[in-house]
């Protein structure tokens, strides 16, 4: 078989084609025009999308002030925070109450720390360039996270209000806690591997785990405060009515204060690059040793959007996971996949299959936010009601509207109670799920 040329040199004749070609181009000067002036975004947006966005639901949660991340990845954080204060809010009548991210995210820290230890102490004995190595190296810290991962940390750690542990400084902006502590963890991981090149006892790599745990724990403590380990609980209630209640626990205050077995909810993923009705995990992006597993339900679009319409009819906020920066206006809160035709405005074909972006790298799950009403007509949805955790001066206050192509396209992960599944689906929950590599699309 004759080797396929791979090098093709632009020549002069060739980019004398390539003018010639655009010059053919119906109205290939304005279109130029158009986007030199107002930039390719402004130039190839659909205006009817104001109409399609219409803010009016069939069904909308009674939900107050949206939280806000600032300069930091912990999306996934405040949605699983989002789902469980909507249900104290409800229940005991105050609606603006807000749970401590800054809380979790300490445990967050040194619990992924020591998962990281863990990875790195388990794949010693491979070089630096094999790929798992290399992929635990290349983030062995990061903001983002999955819902289960925050599950984890509240079954351990229970929840505090934000007053208790409000923000700090350092966890609305994770930037240089982030840079240290991915050094640190770095240089820990090649002293943990030389360690076992070097034959050390079992004691001796404990104990250097051990202290390199305490110095993660420093850290942390140092940028975001340490955690209570009791609190009062002090609230007024919408009606002004006061409440205080002394002495509480972190999983006190949780487990007497919020109706919720997190192991009864499971996450639904649309990943079409891999078979459907088949159950998943992805062990290496576990946070907590011991702790709730990262698993994934793969099932068609439309589970998905069914199992949410009736979590969000039982008056339950859902937590989503998707790709927010695609065919996003975040000034005005819309989410539509015909908000900018790109492709009409350049004359190329730019349409890809959600498998092929996903397989490709053109799709990621970048963000998590919260399903908080849904418009329904005939039982099928049309548009969606979302929660951000961007603060109150994008969409209307915070608020953003989803069109159900949006939802189709770009949302990857649902999480619903089991309730909402049928019984085959429920089934697959209890067989043994197959393992997904590090590097997988839900990464």
């Amino acid at each position: 078989m004759p080797e396929t040329q791979t090098n093709y040199p632009l020549t002069a004749a060739e980019i004398a084609a390539l003018h010639a070609d655009l010059q053919t181009q119906p109205a290939h000067d304005v279109i130029g025009r158009a986007v030199i002036k107002n930039g390719v975004l402004a130039a190839a947006e659909d205006p009817q999308a104001v109409t399609r966005l219409n803010r009016t639901f069939s069904v909308e949660l009674d939900t107050g002030k949206v939280a806000n991340q600032k300069h930091s990845g912990r999306c996934w954080l405040f949605s699983v925070l989002n789902t469980i204060r909507h249900q104290f809010a409800a229940q005991y009548n105050v609606k603006d109450f807000e749970l401590s991210q800054s809380y979790l995210f300490f445990w967050d820290k040194v619990e992924r720390a020591n998962m990281f230890y863990a990875n790195i102490l388990k794949t010693a004995d491979r070089p630096l360039d094999d790929r798992e190595v290399a992929y635990y190296l290349s983030r062995p810290d990061d903001d983002g996270g999955q819902w289960a991962m925050g599950a984890a940390l509240v079954q351990k750690y229970g929840v505090v209000p934000t007053s208790v542990m409000p923000e700090s400084f350092s966890a609305n902006n994770t930037t240089a806690f982030a840079a240290a502590l991915n050094l640190k963890l770095r240089k820990d991981a090649l002293h943990l591997r030389q360690l076992v090149a070097d034959d050390a006892s079992e004691a001796d790599i404990a104990a250097a785990r051990k202290a390199a745990l305490k110095e993660v724990y420093r850290m942390a403590a140092y940028a975001f405060g340490e955690p209570p380990t009791t609190f009062d609980l002090e609230y007024k209630d919408d009606k002004q009515g006061y409440h205080r209640v002394p002495g509480l626990t972190p999983k006190d205050f949780f487990d007497q204060y919020f109706d919720v077995d997190l192991d009864d909810y499971v996450v639904l993923s649309n990943s079409p690059d891999k078979p459907f009705d088949h159950f998943y995990s992805l062990p290496s992006q576990d946070n907590v040793v011991g702790g709730k597993n990262i698993t994934f339900l793969n099932e068609p679009m439309d589970v998905l959007k069914k199992a949410a319409s009736a979590k969000l009819q039982a008056g339950e906020a859902v937590w989503f996971g998707n790709d927010v920066l695609q065919q996003m206006s975040r000034e005005r809160g819309f989410l539509d996949s015909q908000l900018y035709r790109t492709a009409e405005l350049f004359g190329v074909d730019l349409s890809l299959s959600k498998a092929d972006r996903l397989a490709t790298h053109e799709a990621e799950v970048t963000h998590a936010m919260t399903l908080t009403g849904v418009d329904l007509v005939d039982d099928e949805s049309t548009r969606w009601k979302v929660e951000n955790s961007w603060g109150e001066k994008n969409g209307d206050k915070g608020y953003f509207v989803m069109t159900d192509e949006w939802m189709d396209d770009f949302v990857y992960e649902v999480v619903v109670h089991k309730r909402f599944l049928t019984a085959d689906q429920q089934a697959l929950l209890a067989t043994t799920p197959e393992v997904l590599p590090a590097w997988d699309s839900l990464q």
